[in-house]
């Protein structure tokens, strides 16, 4: 979608509105591509650079003031555009590293870790994006704005950095030459706590890996 179709033409392109709305929309447009598998060797560094890229929107959401929508009452956006065909492709493209280990909040103290999934991140990131995006193309702009806020604060911003830790970790693991344990046989249906975790670490060397997700090793 080009910007001349996102946005009406009396937008100001400086207006806080338009710049959060131009980096949702690129989020969503090339996660979408990525997801395609066309290009599964630059899957991994491109997620890494999209997410990293949104989270700074996610940054200025939370530091601006709280965000009042016009109307006390969303209006209804009608049935949820579905993102299983998104999640299964993304988790079929990640599969060697798709599951991973997540603390969900760093405050609250020996909170064991629980396994998650980069693919089921993304599409969680995806779906909250989307709902506003709705707004956005309805003219509710202010509506937008509020939902971005809030699930930036309630769901989207806490999903998307741990994604991102996950593939910033899994790129270091690999431009590093260091070992990554295997999470083979975890399941993020199990309650799984730090020490059984461990126990179920096997071997993976990042070679094997590094390859097929086109992150390549260190000469």
């Amino acid at each position: 979608m080009s910007d001349a179709t996102l946005h009406a033409t009396s937008q100001d392109p400086d207006d806080f509105v338009v710049q959060i709305a131009d980096q949702v929309e690129s989020f969503l447009v090339a996660v979408t591509e990525v997801a395609k598998g066309d290009e599964p060797d630059s899957a991994i560094p491109f997620l890494l650079l999209e997410i990293s890229q949104l989270l700074l929107a996610g940054g200025r959401l939370g530091a601006h003031e709280d965000i009042v929508p016009d109307e006390p009452y969303e209006p209804d956006l009608g049935p949820e555009p579905d993102v299983d065909e998104l999640r299964e492709r993304l988790a079929v493209m990640l599969e060697p590293v798709d599951v991973y280990s997540e603390v969900f909040d760093p405050y609250e103290p020996r909170k064991a870790p629980v396994a998650c999934r980069i693919s089921d991140d993304f599409a969680d990131v995806i779906t909250d994006l989307r709902h506003g995006m709705a707004h956005y193309r309805a003219g509710r702009t202010s509506e937008a704005l509020w939902w971005w806020q809030f699930s930036y604060f309630s769901n989207w911003g806490s999903t998307a950095s741990a994604a991102l830790r996950a593939l910033q970790s899994l790129v270091a693991h690999v431009r590093l030459n260091q070992p990554l344990d295997d999470l083979n046989g975890l399941d993020t249906d199990q309650d799984i706590g730090e020490e059984i975790l461990a126990e179920e670490a096997g071997r993976v060397m990042a070679e094997e890996i590094g390859g097929p997700l086109g992150l390549g090793t260190p000469t």
